[in-house]
C-alpha cells in the first residue's frame, strides 16, 4: 500500500444528489447542482466527492434500484452532465467516488425482465429463485431488510425470487460467473470515464449460503425491533466465498492509477477486518461505522478506538464515519455542541474520515409529515422510526426562499430554521459550526501528526477522552470532553506545557500551563 496514496490522508464527502443543488427547478437536485457548487467544497476543504446512485431508475428505493448500471438517470442529468461534472471535479483537485449497487437490481432492469420470463430463460440463474417449502410458504425464513419475507412468488413462473431489500429489488447470483463478468464491465465502464473508485453497497450480503439454511432465531429480538433483527443473520451474508468477489473486483481498480474501493460492511469489527485482505486483495477502506452504533461517553469511545486499531491487520489503514444517508445525522444523535466535538474525533483519528453533506451546518433531525413521507422503509415498517427521510434533506445554502436549493418545491422539507442555518450566513460568523469544520479540516491538512501519524491513547479520565498523534518531531494531543459539565485535566492524563491549536469553542490558543475543558469542549494542543 502506498503511502502516497490520496485516500489514505483526504477526506471523502459523501453527496446525496437528490438534496444538493437543484439547477433546473424541479425539486430535486442533480448533477449540474453538483457541479454548481464544487466551488463551496474546494473552499470547506474535502479531497473527494461520494456521489449517492445517479443510474436510472424507478425510484422504489432512490436509485438503489437500478434499471440500467451505465447510463445516468434523466432526474440528475446525462452522461454528459456526468462527463462535465467529472472534468470540473478533478481540475479543482476533487476526486470522484461513485456508488456502485451490486447486490441487487430493479425489477425493471433487462436482465430480470428476462429471468421473469420463463424457467428457462438463459438470465434464469442470474438471479435467485427456489421453489417453497409448500404451498404459500417461502423457500427459508429471511427476512427482508425492510421487513417482511424475503422472497416474493411470481405467478407467471411459479417460483420465488429473493429480495434483501423492497420485492422492487431482486438479488443477483453472484455464484453466476457471468453475473460477475457482467457487473465487473460495469466497472470498468465507469473507470474508462475517470472516475476515482466506487463505494461499494451492501458488499457483505452479495454471497449467501450455498443452501439457503433458515437463520437461526435472535434471542434478543424484542417487540417494535426492526423485523430483520428477529433472527441472528448468519446465512444470508457475510459468506466466505465473498472474498474471492472482492479479490475480482480490486484487481479491476488496481488496472487503473490510484483508485479506491470502499466496502458498505455493517458488522462487528472482528468480522468487518477480515475484508481488507491481505492489503493488495481486499477493499482498502472496510467501512467502519462503530461510531454510529456505539454509546456516545468517553469510556466507550476510547475503548472502540483501541478494539479497532488492534484488530487491523497487518497494512489495514483505518477509516472512521458518523453518518451516512441511511443513519441519524450526529447533530440529531448527540446534540450540536457534542456534534463540534465529534467532529474534531473524526478528523484527528488515525485514518480516513467520510463526512456528510450538512453535517458541517449542524443540520439535525429535520422533521417530515406523515404525508410528505417519501421512504420506502417507512412505509413498510411505519412507526417505528425507521425513515431516512430526516437526514437527507435539502442542503441549506441561503435565507431565500427554500435556501437556494431550488427555485421549485423541493422534494422534502428543509430544517424551519434554515434562514439562520445556511452555509452563507454560517460562514459569516467566526464561532459557527462550519467555520470549526473549515479550521479542524485546514489543521488537519497541514499537520503531519494529525494526516499521518501514529495513535497513542493517553486515557480516560470522567468524561474525557485523550489522545496523541505524532508524526516525527511532529506531536500533538487531543482531549475531548464527551460529558456536559466542565472537567479538569490532570495526572494520570498528564497533559502540561503544552499550546492550544484549536478549541471546539473557537475562542481560546495559546499556551497553557493547565488544562480545563468546558462542557463540550474539545481541544488540540501542540505538545512541546
Amino acid at each position: 500500500m502506498a503511502e502516497s496514496a490520496w485516500w489514505m490522508h483526504g477526506i471523502v464527502y459523501e453527496i446525496y444528489p437528490r438534496s444538493f443543488q437543484d439547477s433546473n427547478e424541479d425539486g430535486v437536485g442533480d448533477l449540474q447542482g453538483i457541479r454548481q457548487r464544487l466551488d463551496y467544497l474546494t473552499w470547506l476543504g474535502v479531497d473527494a466527492i461520494w456521489i449517492a446512485p445517479i443510474h436510472p431508475s424507478p425510484m422504489a428505493d432512490f436509485g438503489y434500484d437500478v434499471s440500467d448500471y451505465c447510463e445516468v438517470d434523466p432526474l440528475f442529468g446525462s452522461l454528459s452532465d456526468f462527463d462535465d461534472l467529472l472534468r470540473d471535479a478533478h481540475s479543482s483537485g476533487l476526486k470522484v467516488i461513485l456508488d456502485f449497487v451490486p447486490n441487487h437490481t430493479s425489477d425493471q432492469h433487462p436482465w430480470f425482465k428476462e429471468s421473469r420470463s420463463s424457467r428457462l430463460n438463459p438470465k434464469r440463474d442470474w438471479y435467485i429463485w427456489r421453489n417453497g417449502k409448500s404451498d404459500g410458504v417461502p423457500p427459508n425464513n429471511w427476512v427482508s431488510q425492510f421487513g417482511g419475507s424475503a422472497w416474493t412468488f411470481d405467478a407467471s413462473t411459479e417460483q420465488y425470487y429473493l429480495h434483501s431489500f423492497l420485492r422492487e429489488q431482486p438479488d443477483l447470483n453472484w455464484r453466476k460467473p457471468a453475473v460477475r463478468h457482467a457487473m465487473y464491465d460495469v466497472l470498468r465502464f465507469w473507470l474508462d470515464r475517470g472516475v476515482d473508485g466506487f463505494r461499494v453497497d451492501v458488499l457483505w450480503l452479495l454471497i449467501k449460503d450455498a443452501e439457503l439454511r433458515d437463520n437461526p432465531p435472535n434471542p434478543n429480538y424484542r417487540l417494535h425491533d426492526a423485523e430483520i433483527n428477529r433472527y441472528l443473520n448468519i446465512y444470508n451474508g457475510d459468506q466466505p466465498e465473498i472474498h474471492e468477489v472482492v479479490a475480482e473486483m480490486r484487481s479491476i481498480l488496481d488496472q487503473f492509477d490510484q483508485r479506491i474501493l470502499i466496502g458498505e460492511i455493517y458488522l462487528p469489527v472482528e468480522r468487518l477486518v477480515s475484508y481488507y485482505g491481505n492489503g493488495s486483495n481486499g477493499v482498502q477502506l472496510p467501512f467502519n461505522f462503530q461510531l454510529i452504533s456505539t454509546p456516545w461517553n468517553a469510556q466507550k469511545i476510547a475503548q472502540l478506538v483501541q478494539d479497532y486499531e488492534k484488530a487491523l491487520p497487518p497494512g489495514g489503514w483505518p477509516n472512521w464515519v458518523l453518518g451516512n444517508h441511511d443513519q441519524p445525522r450526529i447533530a440529531a444523535r448527540v446534540g450540536e455542541a457534542q456534534a463540534r466535538v465529534a467532529s474534531m474525533l473524526l478528523l484527528t483519528l488515525r485514518g480516513t474520515p467520510t463526512m456528510y453533506y450538512g453535517d458541517e451546518l449542524g443540520i439535525g433531525r429535520v422533521e417530515v409529515q406523515s404525508e410528505l413521507v417519501q421512504d420506502s422503509w417507512e412505509k413498510t415498517e411505519p412507526g417505528l422510526g425507521l425513515g431516512r427521510d430526516p437526514w437527507r434533506t435539502p442542503f441549506q445554502w441561503n435565507n431565500s426562499t427554500n435556501a437556494g436549493f431550488t427555485k421549485g418545491r423541493p422534494w422534502l422539507p428543509l430544517d424551519p430554521d434554515y434562514r439562520l442555518r445556511n452555509a452563507e450566513e454560517l460562514k459569516k460568523d467566526p464561532t459557527s459550526i462550519l467555520c470549526f469544520y473549515k479550521q479542524l479540516i485546514e489543521l488537519r491538512r497541514h499537520c503531519r501528526a494529525v494526516n499521518s501519524g501514529t495513535y497513542r491513547s493517553i486515557g480516560v479520565q470522567g468524561n474525557i477522552f485523550a489522545y496523541e498523534r505524532c508524526n516525527g518531531d511532529d506531536r500533538i494531543t487531543i482531549a475531548l470532553n464527551m460529558g456536559m459539565e466542565s472537567q479538569s485535566v490532570s495526572a494520570p492524563l498528564g497533559i502540561t506545557a503544552a499550546s492550544v491549536l484549536l478549541s471546539t469553542h473557537l475562542d481560546r490558543s495559546g499556551p497553557i500551563s493547565e488544562l480545563t475543558l468546558r462542557a463540550n469542549e474539545g481541544v488540540i494542543l501542540g505538545m512541546s
